[in-house]
């Protein structure tokens, strides 16, 4: 490879520096090739005002989330079901989260106080991608620690694979020193309507005003 990189500067050289230059346009083709670049510019301007006026309702056709057999943090048993009829706030983290997950699940709580009645509709789903160490009951007091709106879903492991694959999180175990692990994890919350499918995305950090915007949108 290093070879056929060597070769074509040289020949880029030899064209650069021979006697006899051609210009860069000739009168044969610099017409078509302006109108061609033109054109191919209207395009993209006219590509890129379509797919920002598309509405949000179409963008969600993207049909993500899918079934799973969980359980909530009552111990009750919790299906994608779940999730229609009404728009809701998916989370997915993990008890033992450091930082992330207590600031998001937070700033949640702030979202539903500031929102108040217009939220009565609203509902929050906190996925557990750390199963194994997150039983119903450790979710159950977790999440009320900062308000009773959210509801803490775990389970079996393989059915939250699906669950975390179905939205297209992401979830990694990584192994800390002593044995123990920490997770990463998709630090994002998933807007969704209710018909369950993806309206929007909040991100982690995200302007307290530009994130209620979004909400209001998707409580439309």
């Amino acid at each position: 490879m290093p070879t056929q990189l060597n070769e074509r500067r040289s020949t880029s050289r030899i064209s650069l520096h021979s006697g006899k230059e051609k210009p860069m346009f000739t009168k044969e083709w610099s017409i078509p090739a302006i109108l061609t670049v033109f054109l191919l510019g209207v395009c993209g301007l006219i590509a890129y005002f379509t797919w920002s006026l598309i509405p949000p309702a179409t963008a969600a056709e993207s049909h993500m989330g899918g079934p799973f057999n969980l359980i909530d943090d009552r111990g009750q048993p919790i299906t994608e079901q779940a999730l229609k009829g009404h728009p809701s706030l998916i989370y997915f983290g993990y008890t033992h989260c450091p930082d992330v997950c207590p600031t998001t699940l937070f700033e949640m709580a702030g979202w539903f106080k500031t929102l108040g009645p217009e939220a009565d509709r609203l509902k929050a789903y906190f996925f557990s991608v750390d199963p194994e160490r997150d039983t119903p009951d450790v979710m159950h007091k977790y999440t009320g620690n900062f308000t009773d709106r959210i509801t803490g879903v775990t389970g079996d492991t393989a059915e939250m694979q699906k669950a975390i694959k179905a939205w297209r999180v992401y979830a990694k175990k990584v192994p800390s020193p002593g044995g123990d692990y920490t997770m990463d994890h998709t630090a994002s919350v998933l807007l969704v309507d209710a018909d369950g499918n993806l309206r929007s995305l909040i991100a982690y950090g995200e302007d307290e005003g530009v994130a209620l915007q979004k909400i209001r949108n998707l409580l439309k």
